[in-house]
């Protein structure tokens, strides 16, 4: 029996503030479904050159309070990255609070602005530990 992955959906609020959230993790927008039937869109978001593993924003039109104000029940996100000082810096920078810095230079968390934990990993081998991030302390929680 085959089995090949699709995507993974997460909810969202706001549609606007979560793909901003996911395009500074360097995901690009790759396909769009808009219900006016149903009054829902659907976004899957992408890495470059990994189409074939899409995250799908689902958000509804009409709100959706039945979200849960802590989504630690979905588990979490993850993606490899080649310098996880960098993008903790850049999103850092844009406002994202690292939630478990990168002290160890290998893993990091933040969440997304509907509360989804994202798992940062560094490709390969762990960077050397450096400051600011190894005496940096955890906030919330991931």
């Amino acid at each position: 029996m085959a089995l090949t992955y699709l995507h993974t959906m997460v909810r969202v609020k706001d549609l606007e503030k979560s793909m901003a959230f996911y395009e500074l993790l360097g995901l690009k927008e790759t396909r769009r479904y808009d219900s006016e039937a149903g009054r829902f869109s659907l976004v899957f978001m992408a890495p470059p050159g990994q189409e074939d593993a899409p995250i799908e924003l689902t958000y509804n039109w009409d709100g959706d309070d039945d979200l849960p104000s802590d989504s630690r029940h979905f588990g979490h996100l993850a993606y490899g990255v080649d310098n996880i000082y960098e993008v903790c810096r850049h999103l850092q920078d844009n406002g994202v609070t690292i939630n478990r810095p990168p002290r160890d230079g290998r893993m990091a968390f933040v969440r997304s602005p509907d509360n989804i934990s994202i798992e940062l990993l560094q490709n390969g081998d762990a960077l050397e530990p450096t400051e600011p991030w190894t005496s940096m302390e955890s906030v919330g929680h991931w």
